[in-house]
C-alpha cells in the first residue's frame, strides 16, 4: 500500500529536529561577537517553527491522522490525548520563546538565562514529543484502510515544510536562505 503521507511525517520530523538542534548549537556559541546574526537566525528558527509545524503539520495530524489511529487502535487513546495537549501547548510554548529571545536581544544579558533555560526545555518537549509520535503512534499505521490512506496523503502532501528536501516554496525563500546560510550544521551551512 502506498503512503507517502508516513515517510512525509517523518521527513517533516527530521527538518524540525535538524532546526531545534542547530538552535542549541547556537545557544551553546552564543551570540559572540556577532549578535545581530545570532539573534537574526534564532528568531528565524523560532519562526519556522512557528510556521510550519505548529500551523501546518500539527493540524493534519490532530484533525485527520489522529482520529484515524484512534479508530482503528482505541488504546492509543491516552497517547493521542497527550500529544494533542503537546499540540494545544505547542503554540504557546514557541511564542513565549519568541518573546524571551526578544528580550534577551532588546534587555541584554540579564535575559539571556531564562530564554536559554526555556529553550533547552522546548527542544526536550518537542523532540519527546515525536519520538512519541513516531514510536507509539506509527507502528499501529498499518491497520488503516486504504481509503484513510488516500486522504492522508492527500493532506500531507499540500503544503509541505519547504525545509523538506525538494519542496522548494520560493515564498519562503527568504526564510529558508537565513537559516541554511547562518545556522550551524546539522541545518545550515554557516560557521561552526
Amino acid at each position: 500500500m502506498n503512503r507517502p503521507a508516513l515517510q512525509i511525517i517523518r521527513d517533516e520530523h527530521a527538518a524540525v529536529s535538524a532546526v531545534l538542534r542547530s538552535m542549541l548549537r547556537m545557544l551553546e556559541r552564543g551570540p559572540a561577537d556577532e549578535p545581530m546574526r545570532f539573534f537574526d537566525v534564532v528568531r528565524a528558527m523560532l519562526f519556522y517553527i512557528d510556521e510550519f509545524p505548529e500551523r501546518r503539520h500539527h493540524p493534519k495530524e490532530s484533525d485527520l491522522l489522529f482520529p484515524k489511529l484512534a479508530r482503528v487502535a482505541p488504546e492509543l487513546m491516552p497517547v493521542i490525548a497527550q500529544l494533542e495537549d503537546d499540540h494545544l501547548r505547542g503554540e504557546h510554548r514557541v511564542r513565549e520563546l519568541q518573546h524571551l529571545l526578544l528580550a534577551w536581544e532588546l534587555l541584554g544579558d540579564s535575559r539571556r538565562w531564562p530564554f536559554e533555560d526555556a529553550a533547552r526545555k522546548y527542544v526536550e518537549f518537542y523532540l519527546a514529543h515525536m519520538r512519541t509520535e513516531e514510536t507509539q503512534l506509527m507502528p499501529h499505521a498499518d491497520k488503516l484502510s486504504p481509503q484513510d490512506w488516500e486522504e492522508l496523503n492527500a493532506a500531507f502532501a499540500h503544503q509541505v515544510d519547504p525545509m523538506v528536501a525538494g519542496n522548494k516554496d520560493p515564498l519562503y525563500d527568504r526564510l529558508f536562505t537565513r537559516i541554511v546560510m547562518r545556522a550551524p550544521a546539522p541545518i545550515g551551512v554557516g560557521a561552526e
